[in-house]
């Protein structure tokens, strides 16, 4: 590593405390963090795998849907376009860009949509109703036989509740022109069924010069029976929203503060047609059996039907391409996705030790109508691609979790991943045809502690290999779609492998730490581009790095969250790997149930990263704070107001290093491109249970 003495001082802060509680007492008081976090010793096979509860969830604020993947420790939310669009992502170096190397799924059902119209492994958390979050559970890195494409960075499974504490209804004002209306409530509608039921409707201008006009609406139907043990739920969800878009802009011409004569500033578009709508359809079902006997058989059963579908208008080049029409493009899918996923796990004994055992099963089948346009204020002038493509991918998995000593356990897990794609190129049909892969996955994990003489610390040992899979049409494709010049295809799945060193200790009254030690590499950093049609190859890659996570409460208003994460990424060949960040870190403070009063104040930090391979161009690092404070007003209303960017901070949600050329400049320039953070902002929320 190259910050051994961070490492080196993360690790005495973690362990040392935990030394000095073992000489002094046998036993240290219990942690109970109340419905925030589920992240005690015992509880789980990595020290960066947890549970986030939905207690935590209420008690910050988010500015978009997605930024709920931010209470993961190391993951950081931000947006380069309308927020209508999937979000972009940060984590261990990665930048996600929408979703890929980053596996979600909400209420049972994927998130990520691959071979998608923008980027593979699009994940478009917008239709997700935080109110309803009953937990989310994380895990980082491809250590984990249960989780499969889209995982090598980690994986977040969003659960969602079946019954309503109390049901409510609340509204949101905020500036520009912000307002949210929500409305939960659940019953027993006899013989053992609960309905719930919510709406959301949203709509927001923004700061941005031309209004983002975000219309949004969103609804959730939940049937459920039965009990913990053993029962089911059904669920209808909808979700359509629609945007105009600024884009990311050049600061070239912010610098100079005019354009056309006319001022032009961080928050001004250059095309005010960008932007685009899109739907959300699905029916899931999910059957549980828990049974009570001595081999505690636990059986999941579920499936989903899902219609997806998206319109997105984009300029991120202004007049490079088409001087005359600008380079306004268009990109639509159009999908249905079949799938669903069984498990079943049992105790049993296993060469006279102690084991538990797990078998599962994936489906997934994806059909898809996806293309991409040239277009001028959103109507298409010309077809660049179009295609129809129809892919499986059959995932199946084992594994065993084996108990050698009280202190001493350990999981070894194996997955397997078949995909097969077959591409109808309508409008090339040299980029036609089918492919397959199968990729074969080990896992281990290893568990040590607590031990007599460190009675709330254990440690952790993890490795694996995961994969991604990449766009369908560059494992088919032959000819690039724009310049007509031969390319090769690229495989159906990626392979990546991990390994991870790591602790967490329970070693003061109320405080959990972890800290982990990782190495991740990539066999490839191929990419489909959706913007052009056409796959950018790169090299292998490498990342390390260190993740020191803290929860503290000492008593049971008080809670501090101080999470801290470095990595350092690199290709093969040495190169870094543009807009990998190098260190993130979030402080927040939260004050509960003073009263009627509560209280949150986040401190979040991005990372400088590298904007091109050689590193002479860094992106600016960005701190933000947020604010949320709360009264009860009697027994069944509250008053919140959220601040986000209370110290109205000049900074960027994204940056990115490219060419890009103006109308009236001669030649193209490249240039720092950037999408600013919203400035100060704030929203005031009524809600009342009932």
């Amino acid at each position: 590593m190259q910050r051994k003495p961070l490492a080196a001082a993360a690790a005495a802060a973690l362990l040392v405390p935990s030394l000095a509680t073992a000489q002094t007492s046998s036993a240290p008081p219990s942690i109970v963090i109340q419905g925030h976090y589920d992240n005690a010793v015992g509880s789980s096979d990595a020290a960066s795998q947890g549970v986030i509860g939905s207690a935590l969830l209420k008690s910050r604020p988010a500015l978009r849907p997605g930024e709920v993947l931010e209470f993961v420790p190391g993951v950081i939310v931000t947006q380069h376009s309308g927020d209508g669009k999937a979000n972009q992502y940060f984590l261990r170096g990665f930048n996600l860009d929408h979703g890929t190397d980053f596996a979600t799924s909400v209420a049972g059902m994927p998130v990520n949509m691959p071979t998608h119209g923008h980027g593979q492994g699009y994940t478009d958390l917008n239709f997700l109703m935080p109110e309803l979050v009953q937990r989310i559970e994380y895990r980082k890195g491809p250590y984990f036989a249960k989780s499969g494409d889209f995982a090598s960075a980690g994986a977040a499974d969003i659960a969602y509740s079946t019954r309503l504490d109390e049901n409510f209804a609340q509204v949101s004002l905020g500036e520009g022109r912000y307002r949210r209306g929500v409305a939960g409530a659940s019953f027993d509608a006899g013989g053992g069924l609960t309905v719930l039921g919510a709406f959301e409707a949203m709509g927001n201008d923004g700061p941005w010069a031309v209004p983002e006009r975000m219309r949004k609406r969103n609804g959730v139907l939940t049937l459920s029976g039965g009990s913990a043990a053993a029962g089911w739920s059904a669920s209808v969800m909808d979700y359509s929203a629609r945007w105009t878009a600024t884009d990311q802009v050049p600061q070239r011409l912010i610098d100079a503060g005019t354009f056309n004569g006319q001022p032009f500033g961080r928050f001004d578009s250059l095309d005010a047609t960008t932007g685009g709508d899109t739907s959300r359809s699905s029916l899931s079902g999910e059957w549980h059996r828990n049974d009570s006997s001595a081999s505690a058989a636990r059986t999941r059963v579920g499936a989903y039907a899902i219609r997806y579908r998206l319109n997105l208008n984009s300029n991120f080049t202004y007049a490079l391409e088409r001087p005359a029409d600008g380079d306004h493009f268009k990109q639509q899918d159009r999908r249905s996705v079949l799938g669903g996923q069984a498990s079943h796990a049992f105790n049993h004994a296993l060469a006279g030790l102690d084991a538990r055992s797990e078998f599962g099963l994936t489906l997934r089948q994806d059909r898809i109508r996806v293309g991409l346009f040239d277009a001028v204020a959103r109507q298409t002038t010309a077809t660049v691609r179009e295609d129809k493509v129809q892919q499986a991918l059959l995932g199946a998995y084992a594994q065993t979790a084996l108990s050698f000593t009280p202190q001493l356990r350990a999981v070894i897990g194996l997955r397997a991943d078949h995909l097969r794609a077959k591409v109808d190129a309508l409008t090339l049909p040299a980029n036609g045809g089918s492919s397959r892969d199968t990729q074969v996955s080990p896992k281990l994990s290893l568990v040590a502690g607590p031990f007599p003489s460190l009675p709330k610390t254990e440690f952790f040992f993890n490795a694996g290999r995961g994969l991604h899979s990449n766009d369908a049409r560059g494992t088919t494709a032959r000819i690039d779609p724009k310049t007509g010049s031969r390319v090769d295809a690229v495989p159906p799945l990626v392979a990546a492998s991990g390994i991870e060193i790591g602790a967490r200790a329970e070693a003061l009254r109320g405080l959990q730490s972890s800290l982990a030690l990782w190495q991740l590499q990539s066999d490839s950093e191929l990419v489909y581009i959706g913007d052009a049609g056409a796959t950018e190859a790169s090299a292998a890659s490498r990342r390390r790095g260190v993740e020191w996570n803290n929860r503290w409460t000492p008593v049971p208003w008080f809670l501090f969250d101080a999470d801290f994460a470095w990595t350092h990424a690199r290709f093969a060949d040495g190169d870094r790997i543009p807009n990998s960040v190098d260190r993130v870190a979030s402080l927040a403070i939260t004050l509960r149930e003073l009263g009627p009063w509560s209280a949150s104040l986040q401190w979040r930090y991005l990372g400088s990263g590298a904007l091109i391979e050689d590193g002479s161009q860094r992106s600016q690092a960005s701190l933000t704070t947020n604010l949320r404070v709360s009264r009860k007003v009697g027994q069944h209303a509250e008053l919140t107001l959220d601040v986000f960017n209370l110290g109205n901070r000049k900074v960027d949600d994204i940056q990115y290093f490219y060419e890009s050329q103006l109308p009236g400049e001669a030649a193209p320039v490249a240039d720092r491109h950037v999408h600013p953070a919203e400035p100060r902002t704030l929203r005031v929320t009524l809600r009342a249970a009932f």
